[in-house]
Parts: structure tokens; sequence; C-alpha cells
């Protein structure tokens, strides 16, 4: 393959990790227009246990084998691509079990963990997807490897519209049958297994009639598998070190929230309920997060291969460069969303309850794009040991600070803790990265985004404090913060430009970019 075609393959993967993304994100504000706050609440809950074992079982595979097939390749070393593919399947298919078969097992432990046995169906549901996903990863690892990155775009979008889809139809039907909470979310967890199952059955077709299908000669035996698995786990492990931050800070608030909400006196009938207002800021957040995410994927390889080059002053301008466009779209979003929380949280989620949360939770978006990017920018520079610091301190922080913030302010709590670990988390990840290249991460040019961030978020957020938007309709609020989001906008990089901060080159580095 060329390298234009190369760059086209890679550009295509980026935006298509990107649409999906969005609709992962944006899908559960009709859900909860359709099935209420409880059913979110379950869905928020179970789901970040599913996504820390997925990326126990999954991420990293694809990245692995791509990098060892991409070495055999080179070296013309046909039968060593045969051996990582069969290895890496076995693998997957293994850990894809062993997931299922643990989180099956315990499933009432767990249910009763993360706030009552209405979470099990819903639980068990969507932990059969595991039965699937790990497999999928194989060939997306596997085309990648060949430097062709369409079929890996084409089965996400896939596998994300017919999960979406199947979500929020499961839901409108089962809440039009008059199905109880547990079920409704036991039933739209199935719609993750039938995307995946889909987005496999193109790989497969894909790979059957691609060119780099692979013979079935050769030998294999067990020594070759345990050499390959070798291989492929110390790749894949710090990936999924990088990968799993967010996720595994979600599944702590699964754990937590409900524990210290049930200690603090609220019924356990009530926790989903309360949990599904956390979840309307967590969408948000989703929705907020998604380009610093989508950014990571094609930044690790690209920092790692310029370290490797010894290329380091291009390396510290790359770090710079993703951090100013990353404070550049963050903080107007965090601070937008903040100022903007009482309309924006009765026209998508039909009612102002816990606005006050979901304010906290908007701010604390920024903070959480910064220690994705961070957290993908460590591993790009082989600091795995580092990142897995930064995460242990994270949950540990991410524990206490859940226990003791909820009982002293109630859910509100729980976001004030999410605010505070990110903001902590950015530090650290900060002061690595720094020591090692000596890279600037906040300038004097941050201090002028946030500075028109704020100014814009005053201008647009006061007027809300004088309104009472209880008695608005969801489209009058939608279209106050429609209007909000335009000016709120135009003023935003009107200052930017006033300040010199968006100029040419500036510009011209976001294109490059």
């Amino acid at each position: 393959m060329s390298r234009s075609s190369f760059v086209k393959s890679t550009l295509i993967l980026s935006a298509a990790t990107l649409l999906s993304k969005v609709l992962g994100s944006v899908f559960r504000i009709p859900l909860q227009n359709i099935a209420g706050d409880e059913v979110l609440g379950i869905f928020s809950i179970v789901y970040p246990v599913y996504m820390v074992a997925l990326i126990l079982s999954v991420a990293g595979i694809p990245i692995a084998i791509s990098k060892l097939i991409a070495e055999a390749r080179a070296k013309n070393e046909s039968e060593h691509i045969r051996q990582i593919y069969f290895t890496a399947s076995i693998l997957a298919i293994l850990f894809g079990i062993i997931s299922f078969t643990l989180i099956y097992s315990f499933s009432s432990s767990i249910a009763t963990a993360l706030g009552g046995p209405n979470t099990r169906l819903a639980l068990i549901v969507v932990a059969a997807t595991l039965l699937v996903a790990p497999y999928m990863a194989v060939y997306r690892g596997f085309f990648q490897g060949f430097e062709d990155m369409r079929p890996t775009a084409v089965s996400q979008v896939i596998e994300q519209f017919i999960r979406v889809g199947l979500i929020l139809f499961v839901a409108y039907y089962l809440v039009n049958q008059g199905y109880s909470d547990d079920i409704i979310a036991g039933g739209v967890m199935a719609g993750s297994i039938i995307g995946a199952l889909f987005s496999l059955l193109y790989l497969r077709i894909t790979y059957v009639r691609s060119p780099f299908k692979l013979s079935s000669g050769g030998t294999y035996s067990y020594r070759t598998f345990s050499i390959w698995s070798i291989n492929i786990l110390k790749v894949s492990i710090p990936i999924a070190i990088g990968t799993i931050t967010m996720a595994l800070l979600n599944f702590v608030d699964s754990i937590t929230i409900p524990y210290s909400l049930e200690s603090a006196g609220i019924k356990t009938s009530d926790i989903t309920y309360l949990y599904g207002i956390y979840g309307r800021g967590l969408s948000l957040v989703q929705i907020a997060t998604v380009l610093a995410t989508s950014i990571v994927l094609p930044l690790i390889p690209l920092i790692t291969t310029k370290l490797t080059a010894k290329e380091h002053d291009e390396t510290r301008a790359i770090i710079e460069k993703t951090h100013r466009i990353t404070h550049l779209t963050s903080w107007p979003a965090a601070l937008g969303l903040l100022a903007l929380t009482l309309p924006l949280n009765l026209a998508l989620f039909t009612n102002t309850a816990g606005s006050s949360t979901l304010a906290i939770l908007g701010l604390s978006s920024v903070f959480t794009s910064l220690v994705v990017l961070g957290t993908g920018i460590l591993q790009g520079m082989n600091l795995a040991k580092q990142a897995a610091m930064v995460i242990v301190v994270g949950v540990v922080l991410k524990t206490i600070a859940n226990i003791y913030l909820i009982d002293l302010f109630g859910l509100m709590g729980a976001a004030l803790s999410t605010l505070v670990v990110y903001i902590i988390l950015f530090v650290i990840n900060s002061y690595y990265i720094s020591k090692q290249l000596t890279s600037k991460i906040v300038t004097i040019e941050t201090g002028k985004i946030v500075f028109s961030s704020l100014t814009m978020a005053a201008i647009i957020g006061i007027p809300t404090l004088f309104i009472n938007f209880t008695d608005w309709s969801r489209l009058q609020a939608l279209a106050y913060a429609v209007i909000a989001i335009l000016f709120g906008t135009g003023f935003y990089f009107i200052q930017l430009y006033l300040m010199r901060v968006i100029n040419k080159h500036t510009i011209r580095g976001i294109r490059s970019k």
C-alpha cells in the first residue's frame, strides 16, 4: 500500500472512530427520554463493569497483532503472520470465555454490589458480548497489520449503528409493553451483542474475500502458542492499561456510589433512579470528551515512532500541539455545559432534576479530556509503569472521595469527587510528560483560552440564574440553549482572535494536525 493510501485509510479510521464515539455518547439522551432515569441508571451502573472486562479482553489486541504482523511482513516471514493470527484468535476466545464466565458466575454478588438485584439481568446480557468482541478485535488488528484500516473503520460504524438502533428500538417496544425497568435494561443490552455479531460477520466476509487471507498449511504447536502469546501480551497489556483509565473510574462509581447512597439512608429502590440522574451528567461528559478520546488512537503510535527515531523536538511539538487543540475545544465545552446546565437538562432529559450534579460533571469534562489525552501520551512515550501508577492513584482517590463526599453532599458529592480526582490526575500526568520532554502543557495561551471561556460562559450563563425554567417547555429550553451556544461560540472565537490566540499560524498548525 502506498503512503498516500495508508494516510487515507488512517483518516477513514479516525473519522469512523469519532462517529462511533459520538453515537455511543449521544444515544443515552433518547434512551433516558424513552425509558426514564431508572433504566438509564441501571445502564450507567452496569456498563462500566462490562467496559472494564471488555478492555482487559480486547484493548491492545488489534494494535499488538497489527504491530507484530507489520514486522513479520517487513521481514517477509509469512509463516509468522499465520502463527500470530492463530495465537491471537485463541487468546481472544479464551479471554472472552473467561471474562463472561467470571461475570456470569458472580453476577448475583456483583449485582448486589452495584445497587441491587435489578441490575443482574442487564449485567449478564451485556457480558455475553464478551464471547464475540475479542475475536472481532483480532480481525481488526489483522487488517491493520496489512495497513488496511478500512475494514476496522466500517466494522466500527456497523457495530455502533446496529447497537444504538436496537437499544432505542428495544427500549421503545418494551416500555410500550409495560415491562419492568430491570427487564427493559436487560433488553436494551442485547443491542451490544447483535452489533458485535454483525461487525464480526462483516469482518469475516471481508477476510475471506481479501488478498490477505492466510493458507491453512503449516505447523502449529503449543510451543508456538506460548511464544507468540508472550509477544502479544507484552505489547497489548500496556495498551490495555492506557485505555482503561476512564472505564475503571466509571467502574469505581458503579460500586461506590450505590454503596455510599445506601449508607446515607437512601432506599435501594431509589438508588438506580439517582444513578440515572448522575448518568445524565456522564452522557454530557462523554459528548464533551469525544474529541480527546478520538485523538488518542492515532497519537500513540505517532509518538512512539518519533521517539524511536530519537526525534525529540518533533515529539515535543506534537504533544504541545495536541494539548493546544484539546484546550481550545475542551474549556469552552466544559464551561458552556456548566453555564447552560438548566436549559440543557430540561431540553435533553425532560426536567431540571440534579442540575447541580450535572453542572459539576460538565465542568469536570475538561480535565477528563486532558487526563485521557495525557494517559495516551504516556503510553506512546513507553511510560507504561507511570501510566499504571496514575490509574491506581485515581482508583484509590476516587473510592475514598466518593465515600466521603457523598456522605457530606449526597449525589452532588460524586460529581465533586470526579472533578477533584481528574484535576489531580491531570497534574500528575503533566508532571511526568514535562519531566520526560520538558513540554509546556499549560502556557500563557492556555490562560487566554480559559479566560475567554469564562467570560463566554458568564455571558450565556448568568441569565439562566434569573429564569424559572420549570415553567418552560422543552422546545423553549432547547431554543435558548442553541441560541446561547451559537452566540457563545462566536464571542469565544472573537476573544481568541483579539488576544492573538487564533491567527494564521494557529490555523495552519491545526490543519497540519
